[in-house]
């Protein structure tokens, strides 16, 4: 099976172009979501974060996830920290899931495939590109934030023309051009690829 991550910034719409592809009857890997589960659930990595983060970072066995926000976004050694104990804990997590799919290729949805090291473990990465102001829009309408609150996110991440560059496809979500027949053409292509 080919192992394919599927990445872009804040507001870029990967999780609908993901959602295409499930369409399709492709099998999608939500890091985002899966992290914030091994968070409450794996107890190696809750045993981490209460180590480094102390036992307040947990209320009634659940993530005070308002209380570690309050600590790793005003801190970015603190954020780094996280996510070096988080990461390799998803990247684990999402390789056993792909490792139990059968279809000829499955999918990892992530923001951060390239910052966390994940495309060590996928064959393809696929980009979705959306312009800056438009991802902006996006951001502020989806997440009820500020202008200034999405572009400090943006600003924390990978640059974009960075990033595409670094896909393997990329698929544009401006507007312009119709998103549903590129995803369904990189589909095909993706069935007559090897692994």
């Amino acid at each position: 099976m080919i192992k394919v991550g599927i990445t872009g910034g804040i507001g870029s719409g990967k999780s609908t172009v993901a959602k295409v592809f499930e369409v399709l009857g492709i099998p999608v890997y939500y890091a985002d979501d899966a992290g914030k589960r091994l968070m409450n659930e794996d107890a190696a990595l809750i045993q981490k974060i209460k180590d480094e983060f102390g036992e307040a970072a947990y209320k009634n066995g659940q993530l005070d996830r308002k209380y570690l926000a309050g600590i790793v976004f005003n801190s970015p050694e603190k954020l780094t920290t996280l996510n070096a104990i988080v990461h390799p804990a998803t990247i684990a997590d999402a390789e056993r899931w792909m490792h139990q799919q059968s279809t000829h290729y499955a999918l990892k949805e992530a923001a951060i495939i390239f910052e966390s090291g994940a495309q060590q473990q996928l064959d393809y990465v696929i980009g979705v590109y959306a312009p800056a102001p438009l991802r902006i829009q996006r951001a502020m309408h989806r997440d009820n934030i500020t202008r200034d609150e999405v572009v400090q996110r943006m600003n924390k991440q990978m640059d974009e023309s960075i990033k595409m560059r670094l896909c393997d496809f990329v698929i544009k979500n401006d507007e312009q051009e119709l998103l549903i027949p590129q995803v369904q053409q990189l589909h095909k292509h993706l069935l007559t690829l090897q692994q």
